[in-house]
């Protein structure tokens, strides 16, 4: 039965983390590297934060990651099950939960881990009930930080990637966007009046101003199109398979979705992994 796996049966004890003071170039390089959305945050050894991709993403031009991260991180202990971690992941809406046992950072569990062990359960209710029937589709040839910003806005991690036939042919993730993104420098100016009763009528007179010159370093996301960046090699899934089924899809493949389909291969929704949790934290 899932409540009696605990946390500490299958969380990972090898955790890659971020360290204050640091900075938003280590955390980029860090979450490429190891193809993670987010990170713990520690300071003095203890966890003050988490940093994501969708925080790298939403301030492209913040440096410091004292800025970025996100404070005061809900955590779990050891010792609770995956039933708890289930339900704070999706009450949250998180994909990873640092565990910590008297102040001191011990593991990590993540959606991911979760479904994982949801494959090996059995469970043979229909993954039709649980997917995501509304989703936003990107087509092929959109510019990917297009792509990117249309995910923001729609709050979405995943989106799939139809061609000029109305057919799914890939799916883009944030993931696949972060991968892609470089961090640029660029020198920007703003010019500076030195006018001293400068106000909104007087725009049209002379003054004399001075140009100042700063350097400006951001995330960039390329305007390549989509398809160059999407997976199109996809594991599908039908609308009748089972949660199990689906799961162990998602855990042999390494992948956060799968699209499903009915009879004649015609897409019907998205299947998020976060959403197989649904079938233990509700029965």
């Amino acid at each position: 039965m899932p409540k009696n796996i605990k946390v500490s049966d299958i969380m990972r004890t090898e955790v890659a983390y971020a360290t204050l003071p640091g900075s938003r170039d280590e955390v980029h390089a860090l979450l490429k590297e190891k193809r993670v959305s987010g990170v713990p945050v520690l300071k003095d050894g203890k966890i003050v934060g988490v940093v994501s991709r969708a925080n790298l993403l939403k301030n492209p031009e913040e440096e410091q990651l004292a800025l970025l991260m996100t404070r005061n991180p809900v955590v779990i202990d050891p010792d609770g099950s995956i039933v708890d971690a289930a339900k704070i992941l999706m009450e949250h809406n998180i994909r990873r939960l640092p565990v910590v046992k008297d102040e001191k950072l011990v593991g990590i569990i993540s959606v991911a881990d979760i479904v994982a062990s949801i494959a090996e359960l059995n469970i043979t209710d229909h993954v039709g009930q649980y997917m995501n029937k509304t989703v936003v589709p990107i087509w092929t040839d959109t510019p990917l930080n297009v792509a990117a910003r249309v995910m923001e806005l729609a709050k979405a991690k995943a989106a799939p990637v139809i061609d000029s036939n109305l057919e799914v042919v890939g799916i883009i993730t944030d993931r696949d966007v972060i991968s892609a993104s470089v961090i640029e420098d660029s020198v920007e100016m703003s010019d500076m009046s030195n006018g001293s009763d400068d106000d909104e009528w007087t725009w049209e007179s002379m003054r004399d101003t001075m140009s100042i010159y700063y350097s400006v370093s951001r995330v960039k996301v390329p305007d390549i199109p989509v398809k160059d960046v999407m997976v199109s090699d996809l594991v599908k899934a039908a609308y009748i398979s089972g949660v199990s089924e689906c799961a162990l899809k998602m855990k042999r493949n390494k992948i956060d979705q799968i699209p499903i389909v009915n009879a004649n291969q015609r897409f019907l929704g998205l299947l998020r992994d976060r959403n197989l949790m649904k079938a233990i934290v509700e029965n």
